[in-house]
């Protein structure tokens, strides 16, 4: 363990004589700051949060993550090629422990910095009503918009099967089904249908209800966005939002508790959210929410997949907070070890490109999946035995985004982040490592050469 510890505390000592790695660290210390003070957003509080912290974190990761690769490579093929491997592989160490000290050093450092700078994007967001003098009223927004970690009712999907069958006997009747299998066919039809119950037409009512309803705070909120077929003159919707008991929403009788009711305007294809009192919600849990298409509109409203939830607070920024750095921490873990990696068996530049491009790919991991799936039709055999196994070896950075649950006041929970450390560090993480020894362990360091 101490020559473990020794090999660390030398890959540190290595990383900071690294110009790159001092040229980042003054980034972040500088621009952390400045965007905190000169972030504007949408120009209220709730915008200047969100665009800070988003901008934020996601700076922040990206800087440690391309330090992190170049850091993790360095560290190795750098003592093989000045060759001061040598005097190290002599000593009563062995290889798998040098690459684990490598770590363990690269890791060290990435922890030290992850703390500071979250620390620094922490505290800008916690006293930024306080440099921007907020409004009573943007403390009660911020409060309940930002400042918080909500989680969302789960939108009942409807059972669209037999109108989706219906509609493919009826395409094949007509001979029009397109040169696609027929679970793609499917797919597409069940899609349409989905969105179609979302759809409504001037005058006609969408009703949502939910079970075991039990909040714990004073107030839930609808967060919404609206998309319409024809665009208003002044590109917003009148609508007629209801909340409480659902024998009223769908039959109009008198409710035993208070009741939700009023008619709003908000602009089409933003996000708005509307704040309703807990109380409406019936002895029962079973809360229904409404929403009546105007005349007034003259136009359909349709609500997209990820256009319309039901919030209720569930935890505290700060935690939330916590379990997103986390997340940020967990990548980089995966890129070290694929650093480490790649340096055990190919040159820095070479290993640099590599981890480049997979890092690239699995920031956009679910548009790259989609893509091969769309494409696999064409080459199923080909693609579920090789490529597929491949792409599904690759981490979803996007799914684990913490900025897409920290900007919404989205509920990081810990089952979500159990998740991510499950296959991103104890699986995918774990299995590079081990290459690593493998590959490391196999390696010829020096030829005789006679």
């Amino acid at each position: 363990m101490c020559s473990i510890w020794a090999v660390a505390k030398n890959t540190i000592k290595q990383a900071l004589r690294m110009k790159i790695a001092i040229v980042f660290i003054i980034l972040l210390l500088v621009l952390l700051p400045v965007l905190g003070i000169t972030t504007t957003g949408d120009e209220t509080l709730k915008g200047r949060l969100q665009t800070f912290v988003s901008y934020g974190l996601s700076l922040t990761s990206l800087l440690l993550c391309l330090l992190t690769i170049f850091v993790s490579i360095y560290t190795v093929t750098s003592d093989i090629k000045y060759r001061q491997i040598y005097t190290v592989i002599t000593k009563p160490i062995r290889r798998f422990q040098l690459l684990l000290g490598k770590l363990i050093g690269v890791m060290f450092l990435d922890i030290i910095l992850l703390v500071l700078f979250s620390a620094i994007i922490y505290t800008f967001a916690v006293y930024m009503p306080n440099i921007f003098k907020a409004t009573e009223e943007e403390l009660i927004q911020v409060d309940n918009e930002f400042y918080t970690a909500r989680a969302a009712l789960k939108i009942p999907d409807v059972d669209v099967t037999e109108e989706v069958k219906e509609r493919y006997n009826e395409l094949e009747r007509m001979d029009r089904l397109p040169d696609l299998p027929r679970e793609q066919i499917i797919a597409e039809l069940t899609k349409q249908a989905q969105l179609e119950k979302r759809a409504a037409d001037v005058g006609r009512v969408l009703i949502w209800e939910f079970d075991n309803v039990k909040p714990l705070t004073e107030s839930l909120f609808i967060r919404f966005k609206y998309d319409v077929a024809v665009n208003p003159p002044d590109m917003q919707v009148y609508g007629r939002w209801y909340a409480g008991d659902p024998q009223y929403v769908k039959y109009g009788q008198k409710p035993s508790t208070p009741f939700y009711e009023k008619i709003l305007k908000h602009s089409i294809q933003t996000f708005h959210e509307i704040e309703f009192p807990a109380e409406v919600v019936p002895e029962n849990g079973h809360l229904a929410t409404a929403f009546m298409n105007l005349p007034l509109n003259r136009t359909s409203v349709t609500f997209p997949p990820d256009g319309l939830a039901v919030l209720y607070k569930a935890d505290t920024f700060t935690a939330n907070f916590i379990r997103a750095v986390l997340l940020i921490l967990f990548r980089l873990i995966f890129l070290a070890c694929l650093g480490i990696l790649a340096a055990t068996f190919v040159s820095f530049p070479v290993a640099v490109l590599l981890c480049l491009v997979l890092f690239s790919t699995a920031t956009i991991s679910g548009f790259v999946i989609e893509s091969f799936d769309s494409l696999s039709a064409n080459l199923s055999m080909v693609y579920s035995y090789s490529i597929k196994w491949m792409i599904r070896l690759l981490p979803q950075f996007d799914k684990f985004n913490p900025t897409k649950f920290l900007v919404p006041a989205r509920l990081l929970s810990w089952a979500i982040l159990a998740q991510c450390a499950v296959f991103m560090v104890f699986i995918k993480s774990f299995i590079l490592l081990l290459l690593a020894f493998f590959i490391f362990g196999y390696r010829e360091i020096a030829k005789i050469i006679i």
